[in-house]
């Protein structure tokens, strides 16, 4: 068996008689998700495939908040294609590895951090947290939101945070059903339902069950449903003028001047 992968942005660390892996965002203030914290979150997700005793996986972050979302500067028209290929890369073996996974939620949780806890089975949050998909007030979309978090929480809802960017609260977001457990200590009552819930199980049976469970996330996510939001990104969104505007403006922290074409 491999040892865990060397990072620089994330702490990786094995409990629980090898059961459990915590993977902590480390990637300094706001732990923004670019190509290097996305290319180790990938790592990790590979080594998983080698180690069939893991029952569970907790993502969790240091400092005060959880992301701030992926890298605007890599939103750029010349890196948007290779960093959302990335992102969208990471997001389907993510569900693909079908090993249940907890979020311990702090603070902001934003954008493509957002996305990413919102592929994990449970989102535990402390009472300062926040959720939002602000990717509209840059002038673009959220690809992986727009094809999996009306699943979570249903259509109305998701549209709200899609439609609107703004964020939401923790205690929306536990009556929405995005979060699963509201504590002062999200990462202490995650591994706390884990140890009760989660690790006595056999992994064999969790892998299955999660499989069984999100096939037509997974479907989603690795068929067409994805890919047409990533060519609608691509090909059409990224040559609208707003679209460069809303990314230049957040660069040059500006108001944007939208032109609406």
């Amino acid at each position: 068996m491999s040892a865990l992968p060397t990072c620089e942005r994330l702490v990786l660390s094995l409990s629980h008689d090898d059961r459990l892996l915590t993977v902590r965002l480390a990637g300094g203030k706001g732990n923004i998700v670019d190509a290097a914290m996305m290319k180790e979150l990938r790592s990790m997700v590979d080594t998983l495939a080698e180690r069939p005793g893991v029952r569970a996986v907790l993502l969790t972050a240091e400092g005060k908040h959880f992301s701030f979302g992926a890298s605007v500067a890599e939103h750029a028209p010349e890196n948007v294609r290779e960093m959302l290929g990335s992102f969208h890369g990471l997001c389907k073996a993510m569900v693909a590895m079908h090993v249940p996974l907890a979020a311990a939620i702090r603070g902001q949780c934003l954008g493509g951090g957002m996305e990413i806890a919102t592929l994990c089975h449970w989102i535990f949050a402390s009472p300062t947290a926040a959720f939002g998909q602000p990717e509209v007030q840059l002038g673009v979309f959220a690809p992986v939101a727009s094809t999996i978090l009306a699943r979570q929480i249903g259509g109305p809802r998701a549209d709200d945070l899609l439609l609107t960017g703004r964020t939401i609260d923790a205690e929306t977001a536990l009556a929405w059903g995005l979060v699963h457990t509201i504590d002062d200590d999200p990462d202490a009552a995650a591994i706390d339902f884990l140890e009760k819930q989660i690790l006595p199980r056999s992994g064999v049976a969790l892998r299955f069950a999660s499989r069984a469970a999100r096939a037509d996330m997974q479907r989603a996510m690795a068929g067409e449903e994805l890919d047409a939001q990533e060519s609608l990104y691509f090909d059409e969104l990224m040559a609208t003028e707003d679209a460069c505007e809303g990314i230049a403006s957040f660069m040059e922290r500006r108001k944007p001047a939208w032109r609406d074409r």
